[in-house]
């Protein structure tokens, strides 16, 4: 696995690497307001207590490990004050963060995250397409998860990849429902002895939606308990750099093999539909300040009408003077109007909107920024 650093100030951050040890150990060690984004899959504290059989008394591989023990609510409660205290510090301040929890965690995890000054921006019920089945019968078959997604605090511009989302949803907006299977067959890793690796490995399908929504190329992704790494298989599958944290060493050495067979994605096939707002601002002014539309040039609407253009980017018809939102939205008698979409001007005897000379100011934009 590649393993590289990124400077923080005087510090350096381990990034596209997997740090051993306790994750609040291990967080304390990274600069502060260094990371974009966090997903969090902490031990659910299942209490379980007995086996649990199959209908025809084979053993179910449940989730029993010593890393999911804890004495009592107040240890875990303690435990997870602890860890997301160190996570909101190393979080930019535009940072948020995504935590996955069952009915036996979410809601003390939840009450947690506000106490530490996290602001929800939303909780998404992960329903999965193909559930363990309720094998006693006395309670309802549990066929979902919940992710709580939170910025570090109230008012923070945190990244959220509307357009891209709503692409994945062919074109809906994307709901706080995501229907996704759990791992099976080719994805769900194993260990020597042909048995799950981890027990609550995570697909690669939620991730992929979570770092795609969330996060932009080259943004860093902690994850403060990296199992057996879909974080940073599908973060640097999408551009992204990762940091994990995993105290087990046979979680940590399965993880490093996994990455090291990932190959990222070329450029071109990263970008993601960006929301309009999110474009760099252009001014109808800069066009005529850059000769690709003329003082005195006309420009007409798909209706019909016409405005002169003037030297200074504003537009007449007749007696109406204005932006090119105003006069378009004047001459349709319009509460509001998108002059972008709006105007045209006239190359070879065809319409053409002058959105077009938008986006290729906007394109030399992106340009020079990379």
């Amino acid at each position: 696995m590649t393993k590289t650093t990124t400077k923080t100030g005087a510090d350096v951050l381990p990034v596209n690497r997997i740090l051993s040890g306790d994750c609040i150990e291990a967080m304390r060690g990274l600069p502060e307001a260094s990371v974009d984004l966090i997903f969090a899959d902490p031990p659910y504290n299942l209490q379980l207590k007995g086996n649990l059989h199959r209908p025809d008394n084979s053993l179910v591989d449940a989730v029993d490990d010593h890393w999911d023990s804890f004495a009592s609510f107040a240890t875990y409660d303690a435990f997870t004050e602890a860890w997301l205290a160190e996570a909101r510090r190393v979080l930019k301040p535009n940072g948020a963060i995504w935590v996955i929890g069952s009915y036996h965690n979410i809601f003390r995890v939840g009450a947690k995250l506000q106490d530490a000054g996290f602001w929800i921006l939303n909780d998404v019920v992960w329903r999965k397409a193909n559930p363990m089945p309720n094998f006693r019968g006395k309670r309802l078959t549990n066929a979902h998860e919940t992710m709580i997604w939170a910025s570090r605090s109230e008012g923070g511009k945190y990244t959220f990849n509307y357009e891209a989302l709503k692409s994945l949803n062919e074109g809906v907006q994307m709901r706080s429902d995501w229907v996704l299977p759990i791992c099976t067959g080719s994805e769900r890793l194993k260990d020597a002895k042909g048995d799950k690796a981890h027990p609550t490995q995570k697909p690669e399908s939620l991730l992929h939606r979570v770092i795609v929504g969330t996060t932009n190329p080259g943004d860093v992704v902690l994850d403060p308990f990296f199992g057996t790494g879909t974080t940073g298989a599908v973060a640097k599958m999408l551009g992204r750099n990762f940091i994990g944290i995993e105290r087990e060493e046979e979680y940590r050495r399965i993880a490093e093999a996994r990455i090291d067979r990932v190959r990222p994605l070329e450029r071109d096939a990263l970008e993601v539909t960006t929301s309009k707002r999110a474009e760099p601002r252009v001014a109808f002014g800069q066009l005529v300040e850059r000769g690709m539309l003329r003082p005195g040039e006309m420009l007409v609407s798909p209706t019909g009408k016409a405005a002169k253009i003037r030297a200074d980017g504003t537009l007449i018809s007749n007696d109406t003077k204005g932006s090119i939102h105003q006069v378009g939205a004047a001459l349709e008698g319009a509460p509001s109007c998108n002059g972008w979409t709006y105007w045209h001007f006239r190359r070879d005897g065809k319409p053409v909107s002058i959105d077009v000379l938008r986006q290729q100011i906007r394109a030399e934009m992106r340009d020079r920024l990379t």
